[in-house]
């Protein structure tokens, strides 16, 4: 250990006699006009090696900085329709050039000039490009590696990627989608030397491609195309490891690509919490664990799981499409949760402690399939089903004692639940669309059904001990609860889209959703060992059907510069429910406007603002509305109401981002404000036993703001490249509840800023030191004596080295600390994960050392704060582990076998 850090030092304060260089100019075409987007790069006279690149601005004009050892270097910069220039310049320390005239491309060697040259990143009108070949990776590195590389874009602990302070929600392979909706399934397992681009869009239906609307600017989909010469053949991974404590790991994934056809497999077993296709080039399936914020929720539990899965995919003619998978998980969960739970009153409070176990076990299997037809190039036919189905046992047991405020107990029980549970769904879209002409107008007919069936039988027995005039009486409940529950759904939309000018549409549309939902919930009293006595009082047999109308009218526009969408009509609810068990029912309509409208402004490319207001209307769920009474829990009995009404919110959204891709910097800001309208919310009765009565209203006057602004940087050197993340969050909420008829307000803040920093030698090490901080300030209006604050801490240090070659020694450390917590639960914890692997076999072999939990402080602690309680939580989690695995790599693309074996090259 001390070799290895004396070797950081010496590398962290050697001296890199590189030099600093500056280079203008301005791009103009044959006609003496500014080219916005163009990219400029220089290149190595020696290597072809990347130095460094820009865009160029809206007058423009560019600025190449950087650091080198060169002392000559091959100017490149290229423009979509336009001739590739090079230029072979000498490197000094200020250059000034004159502008640069771009000739217009006439034939198709211009085509194959500029392929030869390749631009590290290219910005079209809605695709942003990067070239996987100028961005250096280690050789054996993943997709997700890769995308660390690049400019703008963000991957968290947890393998979430924002690329300009946008969430990317899709990963798509060659346009197509890789194993289902996962987008980690492709970042983990993808290996960057058969990546030819890296494309981000806006993220877009199938349907938005195929008309050309506008896609969600919020959200971001990346498409990675395969390399021509790797695109036929395929490549696998292969890991299995043994630790102690019978911890284990076997996993595998296999693909195998011929043009259009593509078909993956993978299987894995485990039991370290880790999923089958999660796989991390440095620690393996153990994961990255040490960074992951657990002040939200932690990990609880030890899972052992398996997983089998296959997708296919192919295409015939350019005419049909399919695309399918079939995924299986089994998981056998252990949990254990101790909770100690400050109930707030008006003018008191009292405490629940409990202590629950569980053990499940669950197989899922998960089925989908997209078949599309393209008539001819106007005509599209989309059908998409998909089926779920969880089958599980569940064995719980839970302990619980309520305390007044003087530390007496009030009441106690013990409860025990033997479930055997079924859970299935089926759904389908179908999705018709004709397109009039190439300029945007098409008519669209969406139909889709949802049908879910869930059934769950549950043996109860609970032991209560309660006080009545000073005695302590028990109660016993000793039952079987059947319970079945159904919904069928159904949303039938058709829309309209007329050509008004050039970018500018009329939209009409309209949208039919139908849902019936049914719970039928039987309670059986146990008599001499048979559940045969049926609890009328505590049974049911409830249904809720709804019915939306949402008709709507909207002009739109979709510019470059400006987009500006619009959409107004009306949201028109009916609420029907029907209690068969009590020949009750409830039946009524609401009407609100609906109103949608964005207005988005591109300053200049990758600078955008955009603001947006919109309503949506959400239903309350059926064990809000059944009037039946739940006492699974004893001392928190739960009556639903069958006249909530729908609950109206009112959002406003606001965003900025600027990337500047000269100085390698981002900004992004947000701000984020809803309203709501007849939320619906808890109603609380506690008695003088601390028996908990709870039913639900709607009120008015809830509302949520949510604000943040990141920055990052990037700046490098030859082979060192620095880079650095700072960001704040803040949040306000405002809830209104019901606690023994008294309405009160609770007000919570939250203020969490955040530094992330890196540092890294390309093939010798990266270091990457981070550091939150959160605010938590709480005000009951209930009882302002307890109102709370507190900090929440987290700081750790992630430390690679390849050095010497060949060998990749990790280590993850994160140290939480928890502000406020109650008596008896740890407030600190300190965990450290460590991986010493060795490559070898021309690197397709890695034998790896790895140490979970290394000092054994790992703990799974949190404070949750509700509208009047504050609660304590602790779970039972993953602890120290050694673990020796082994992973091979086998690949054969094009007819020969890969040359795996060396290290990366930087371009050709």
């Amino acid at each position: 250990m001390k070799f290895y850090f004396l070797f950081l030092f010496l590398l962290l304060s050697g001296v890199v006699f590189s030099q600093n260089f500056e280079i203008t100019g301005k791009i103009l075409d044959e006609n003496n006009i500014p080219l916005e987007s163009a990219t400029v790069y220089l290149e190595k006279a020696v290597d072809s090696s990347l130095v460094t690149y820009t865009i160029s601005e809206k007058d423009g004009s560019f600025k190449l900085t950087g650091a080198t050892k060169a002392t000559k270097a091959n100017l490149y910069i290229s423009f979509a329709g336009y001739k590739a220039y090079r230029k072979e310049i000498a490197i000094e320390k200020d250059m000034a050039l004159e502008p640069i005239s771009m000739k217009v491309m006439d034939n198709e060697l211009d085509e194959i000039t500029i392929i030869a040259t390749r631009s590290p990143i290219t910005i079209k009108r809605d695709t942003l490009e990067f070239n996987a070949d100028s961005f250096t990776t280690r050789q054996d590195a993943n997709l997700e590696e890769l995308m660390k590389k690049l400019p703008g874009v963000e991957v968290d602990n947890d393998g979430n990627i924002t690329i300009n302070g946008k969430p990317v929600s899709r990963i798509l392979v060659n346009g197509e989608e890789f194993f289902g909706n996962d987008p980690k399934i492709a970042t983990k397992n993808l290996p960057k030397e058969i990546i030819d681009k890296i494309q981000v869009t806006d993220t877009k239906t199938k349907s938005e491609e195929f008309t050309g609307k506008a896609g969600d600017p919020d959200n971001k989909t990346v498409n990675i195309t395969i390399k021509e010469d790797k695109n036929k053949g395929y490549f696998a991974r292969a890991t299995a490891g043994g630790g102690t404590n019978e911890r284990y790991e076997l996993s595998g994934i296999g693909n195998y690509f011929k043009d259009d056809l593509r078909v993956t497999a993978l299987a894995s077993s485990n039991n370290i919490n880790a999923s089958g296709f999660s796989y991390d080039e440095v620690f393996g399936m153990m994961g990255r664990n040490a960074g992951r914020n657990i002040f939200g929720g932690g990990n609880g539990g030890i899972t052992k799981a398996e997983t089998a899965g296959l997708n296919f995919s192919d295409k015939w003619n350019k005419k049909f499409e399919l695309n399918t998978d079939y995924l299986f998980e089994r998981g056998d969960t252990k949990s254990r949760t101790v909770v100690a739970r400050e109930n707030i009153l008006a003018d008191s409070s009292y405490y629940t402690n409990s202590d629950s176990s569980n053990n499940q076990l669950n197989d899922s299997h998960q089925a989908s399939a997209r078949f599309e037809v393209e008539f001819d190039t106007l005509t599209r036919l989309s059908v998409r089903p998909r089926f779920n189905a969880d089958y599980g046992k569940s064995n719980r047991s839970r302990s619980a004692k309520s305390l007044n405020e003087n530390g007496d107990l009030i009441n106690s029980t013990e409860t025990f639940q033997n479930e055997d549970l079924k859970n299935e769904n089926f759904s389908n879209n179908i999705d018709f669309i004709k397109r009039f002409g190439s300029r945007g107008s098409y008519l669209q007919l969406e139909f889709s059904n949802n049908h879910r069936r869930k059934k769950n039988d549950n043996f109860y027995y609970s032991e209560s001990q309660v006080r009545d005039n000073g005695e302590m009486t028990t109660e016993i409940q000793d039952q079987l609860i059947d319970e079945n529950n159904s919904k069928d759904a159904y949303s039938f939309e058709v829309s309209k889209r007329t050509v008004l000018a050039d970018q500018l549409f009329l939209d009409f549309a309209y949208d039919l959703d139908y849902s019936g939902s049914r719970n039928k919930r039987y309670l059986y009293e146990n008599e001499n060992g048979n559940y045969t006595s049926l609890i009328d009082s505590l049974s049911s047999d409830f249904e809720v059907l709804s019915r939306k109308h949402t008709p709507r009218a909207g002009i739109n526009y979709e510019g470059e510069t400006w987009r500006i969408e619009t959409e107004i009509g009306l949201l028109h609810t009916s609420l029907e429910n029907s209690n068969f068990l009590r020949e009750s029912s409830f039946k009524n309509t609401y009407d609100n406007l609906f109103v949608k409208a964005e207005v988005r402004y591109e300053i200049e490319r990758s600078k955008s603002f955009r603001i947006r207001y919109d309503t949506d209307v959400d239903l309350p769920s059926i064990g809000q509305l059944q009037p039946v009474v739940d006492r699974t829990n004893p001392f928190n009995i739960v009556v639903g109401n069958p006249e909530l009404k729908p609950t109206l919110t009112q959002s406003i959204d606001l965003n900025y981002r600027n990337f500047d891709f000269a100085t390698r910097s981002g900004i992004f800001s947000y701000f984020n404000l809803q309203f709501t309208s007849d939320n619906v919310v808890r109603v609380t009765t506690v008695d003088q036993d601390l028996k908990r009565r709870t039913t639900f209203t709607n009120v008015d006057g809830a509302m949520r703001a949510r604000a943040g602004i990141f920055y990052n940087k990037q700046m490098k050197k030859e082979a060192r490249t620095f880079r650095y993340h700072f960001g704040l969050n803040a949040n306000y909420q405002k809830s209104i509840g019901f606690t023994n008829a008294i309405k009160s307000t609770t007000n919570r803040y939250t203020l969490s800023p955040r530094l992330r920093l890196t540092y890294e030698i390309e093939e010798l090490f990266s270091l990457e030191p981070f550091y939150d901080v959160t605010f938590n300030s709480s005000r009951f209006e209930i009882n302002p004596d307890r109102n709370e604050d507190f900090f929440n801490h987290r700081a750790g240090l992630e430390v690679t080295t390849y050095w010497p070659e060949n060998v990749i020694f990790g280590n993850d450390i994160s140290f939480n600390s928890f502000g406020n917590v109650s008596p008896g639960f740890d407030n600190t914890s300190l965990l450290w994960n460590m991986s010493l692997g060795y490559e070898f076999w021309k690197d397709n072999a890695t034998l790896k050392v790895k140490v979970y939990d290394l000092l054994d402080q790992n703990i799974d602690t949190r404070r949750v704060i509700g509208d009047d309680f504050i609660q304590d939580t602790s779970s039972l989690i993953l602890t120290r582990y050694a673990m020796l695995s082994f992973t091979y790599k086998l690949s054969n693309f094009g007819g020969g076998e890969s040359p795996n074996g060396g290290r990366q090259h930087r371009r050709r």
